[in-house]
């Protein structure tokens, strides 16, 4: 195992879960090849290994305890971009199922191909926008957890994700330190979503620049059928 790749070995480590050379080597090589495709198409303003590791890996994966204790087998990532945190938890995960979704059909391309160079086999990828997707009698209320680093307000994100989750089933939200504005402003969305907060955590390692936060969101009732609303609607207009 590389040096670059030490803080990634700690952090699994510190949430013992099970990770082989094998694994990591898919961690390696998923790295390298998007920063190689970095160069010719924008995946992310990181370029740096070091940073890499520390800014996409681990925390990617920092909802892995959550996912792995609460039985989840079908997860969906909505608004992957190059793979985040999709990837690195599928690596972690062989046994279970992901769905990676993005709105740029460029992203969603190159990232499968990646994916299949590692010999990725438990990922699956949709080039469609969310509230599509949330419409969709295929994928609605059909996954056991869905996952998200997608830039936008909790609000938003939660009208985008919360109709994809089976009752009973999760959806993380991996935000900065300062929730506790963002989390008021959501907080009708969402109860109206069938969602509640079943859990904030902190993730701060003090060897590593990581100070976000997961917000846990327990799926309770249905979604009403209003929601997701049409493409577009839900960030001129959040809940």
């Amino acid at each position: 195992m590389r040096d670059v790749l030490m803080p990634l070995k700690e952090a699994i480590d510190a949430m013992k879960i099970d990770c082989d050379e094998a694994a990591l080597g898919k961690f390696e090589s998923y790295m390298k090849n998007i920063l190689l495709w970095n160069e010719k198409v924008n995946l992310t303003a990181i370029r740096d290994e070091k940073e890499f590791v520390i800014k996409h890996f681990v925390d990617s994966i920092m909802c892995a305890d959550h996912i792995g204790k609460n039985g989840a087998k079908t997860i969906v990532d909505i608004g992957t971009g190059a793979g985040f945190p999709g990837i690195p938890l599928a690596i972690l995960f062989p046994e279970k199922k992901f769905t990676l979704v993005d709105s740029t059909s460029k992203k969603i391309n190159i990232i499968k191909s990646v994916s299949e160079e590692i010999d990725l086999n438990n990922v699956f990828f949709i080039h469609a926008r969310a509230e599509d997707l949330g419409n969709d009698k295929k994928y609605r209320e059909r996954f056991d957890y869905c996952v998200s680093r997608a830039v936008a307000s909790l609000s938003v994100l939660s009208e985008f994700c919360l109709p994809l989750v089976r009752i009973g089933g999760h959806f993380a939200a991996f935000k900065g330190s300062d929730i506790e504005g963002e989390l008021a402003e959501a907080e009708r969305a969402i109860r109206v979503l069938g969602g509640k907060v079943d859990l904030i955590q902190p993730f701060l390692l003090e060897t590593m620049d990581i100070g976000h936060k997961l917000i846990y969101i327990k799926k309770m009732e249905k979604t009403p059928e209003k929601y997701p609303r049409k493409a577009g609607k839900p960030l001129k207009e959040p809940i």
